[in-house]
């Protein structure tokens, strides 16, 4: 369970302004949970997924996972997975080895690393895409790499930000469903950022509004 208490966190713009992007903010994300955050850009959304994955520093508050406090706690060591909405998938690597790079960097052996990633790609309808270089895919299935290569290595929680903001309209109605399919298949927790309400409400259960920094409850 993930578990966010009293969290407080100001930026200093260029122009040496201050803005409060958590003042306060509680949160909690059961186990096989999927919770939504919703704002406008600049409400503080991705830093908050930041400082859940260890990469920007809260100025106070507390941050655990099942009952262990993260402070301190490297972002590779969190166990957490993730997801950019430019998909940061490895141009250099075969869709293949993107989604086995994870468990390559577990040390798992190459040889086994690549034969559970072409069984992931079968779960996602892209085993006959392994050999090809990922950015001759197409928007879709780059996002369907993402997912695989960030659930292959069965992490504790999925952090997704803004996952379908550079697809077209059509596709993001798609992936979407099937987004929350894989997620509730895999079983694992995870925190949504988005804009969109109507596609916060496909894929989380519960759902909040970052305000002035707090979360206000929507459903």
């Amino acid at each position: 369970m993930l578990e966010l208490k009293g969290i407080r966190k100001t930026f200093e713009d260029l122009s040496g302004g201050h803005w409060l992007l958590a003042d306060g903010l509680d949160l909690v994300v059961a186990p096989g949970q999927t919770v939504a955050v919703l704002g406008p850009s600049g409400s503080g959304k991705s830093t908050l997924l930041k400082m859940i994955a260890g990469l920007e520093a809260q100025d106070a508050g507390d941050i655990s996972f099942d009952g262990a406090d993260l402070a301190g706690v490297a972002p590779e060591r969190r166990g957490f997975a993730l997801m950019f909405q430019d998909f940061a998938l490895f141009p250099h690597l075969n869709v293949l080895d993107n989604v086995a790079f994870g468990l390559v960097e577990q040390r798992v052996p190459k040889k086994t690393a690549r034969e559970r990633a072409q069984r992931m790609l079968s779960v996602f309808g892209l085993a006959s895409h392994a050999r090809q270089r990922v950015w001759k895919l197409s928007g879709g299935e780059q996002q369907r790499v993402a997912l695989a290569r960030a659930l292959i290595t069965a992490p504790r929680l999925l952090l997704l930000d803004e996952p379908f903001s550079a697809l077209d309209a059509e596709l993001r109605t798609s992936l979407r469903e099937e987004f929350a399919e894989r997620i509730a298949e895999a079983g694992i927790a995870a925190v949504l950022v988005t804009h969109d309400e109507a596609e916060a409400r496909v894929i989380a259960e519960h759902g909040f509004r970052l305000v002035a920094g707090r979360l206000l409850t929507l459903w």
